[in-house]
């Protein structure tokens, strides 16, 4: 039977691919290393690497000395073969002006610039500031844009996967129509945008307390509030990319004016409680670490356990429709809270609920976001550099 046309490039681009996702996950890796892996021949396995090596992919990093003979390569995947930008935007409500957090990275994860900034999003285009923090990390790092294979932004909404456009979101001018295209249009590469408690719950099982439960939640407490659903490794996203938006969830009103959960338990509400039990700041985690701070009196205890019942409410919720195995806090209020807030929390879903579901403070440090972000992206851009691989066009360069 004759061969189809373009199998042979086929199958060298399913082996170049092989040896680059092994390198990605395992390198540095000798000749021998691979060969074991994949169960290629020595000839393949060394006119496999030679290409990867051609097409910019891979690198000799060191030699190993083990064993006689002479010293073997060691190779590993060029990180330098392109970049990744994560941006992530911060919407504080009526405590003051939405901020970027942003990072550049290699494709080993290594962080090459940073850019911190509070943005006047009213005041300015969107799709402007996206490509100056981006051209500001370009810079620092010393990198021509053109090496920038994907911008991941995380927002304070819901992306819809039907048309790209962002939903319930309160920052001006991330709602508008056909804005990611904009964004994608203006800076030349892939733009992809996720929820921000989205990403923050990828962070959460790569570094965090949920890396080895089967599937968990992740309600997050700042300036907003928000929730994510990880069923085993996969998101739960809705079909309108609304899954997890808890802050309009209707509530009873306990004592205040609130409709809904994010009135409980949003930064002002938050500093609200706070000044009825004497603690001050300017945001609501400064108002909860002076609680845990002054724990040993009555008023600390109170404001904890009252604002404890406030998120027990979203808490019942989500424990009703998907009973987790596992619910993760989050956000710089929950961080601020600790595991001393989280005991009130234990305590006062207790008393709602009979199930007793484990809940945990998050064990990630740093930028929850901006590290899922990272991990997202690096992910997405390795996964096209593979499937690029298997491509007449790809084989067809690297021939």
């Amino acid at each position: 039977m004759a061969r189809p046309a373009g199998s042979a490039r086929l199958l060298r681009g399913m082996n170049e691919a092989a040896a680059l996702a092994y390198l990605f996950e395992r390198g540095p890796l000798t000749r021998t290393d691979l060969r074991d892996l994949t169960g290629l021949s020595k000839p393949t396995a060394s006119e496999v690497l030679r290409r990867l090596e051609d097409a910019g992919l891979a690198i000799v990093v060191g030699h190993s000395s083990s064993g006689p003979g002479p010293n073997a390569a060691l190779y590993a995947a060029n990180a330098e073969a392109g970049y990744i930008a994560a941006l992530s935007v911060r919407d504080v409500g009526d405590l003051g002006q939405p901020s970027v957090s942003a990072t550049l990275t290699d494709l080993a994860g290594r962080t090459r610039a940073t850019v911190e900034s509070d943005v006047a999003f009213g005041g300015a285009d969107p799709v402007d500031i996206v490509a100056d923090i981006v051209t500001e990390l370009c810079r620092k790092a010393k990198i021509s844009r053109d090496l920038l294979l994907q911008v991941q932004l995380g927002v304070p909404g819901s992306p819809d996967p039907r048309t790209g456009d962002i939903r319930y979101v309160d920052v001006p001018g991330l709602d508008r129509p056909g804005l990611v295209n904009e964004i994608r249009d203006r800076l030349k590469t892939e733009v992809m945008v996720d929820n921000d408690v989205n990403l923050a719950a990828i962070a959460e099982r790569s570094h965090g307390v949920a890396a080895e439960v089967d599937a968990f939640t992740v309600l997050w407490l700042a300036g907003g509030s928000g929730f994510a659903i990880d069923q085993g490794g996969t998101l739960m996203r809705g079909a309108h990319g609304c899954a997890g938006e808890l802050g309009y969830l209707p509530v009873p009103a306990v004592g205040t004016e609130a409709r809904d959960f994010q009135d409980l338990v949003g930064g002002g509400p938050v500093l609200e409680l706070g000044e009825r039990f004497g603690f001050a700041g300017g945001t609501p985690q400064e108002v909860v670490s002076a609680a845990v701070a002054a724990l040993g009196e009555d008023r600390a205890q109170e404001f904890l356990k009252g604002l404890a019942e406030r998120v027990a409410i979203g808490l019942l919720a989500a424990i009703t429709l998907i009973d987790p195995p596992l619910i993760v806090l989050a956000g710089e209020v929950s961080q601020a809270g600790g595991t001393v807030l989280r005991d009130e929390v234990v305590d006062a879903l207790a008393a709602l609920s009979p199930l007793g579901t484990q809940i945990e403070v998050t064990g990630v440090t740093g930028d929850a976001v901006l590290l899922g972000a990272i991990s997202s992206a690096t992910t997405a851009v390795q996964d096209r550099l593979l499937a690029g691989l298997t491509t007449p066009q790809q084989a067809a360069v690297s021939s």
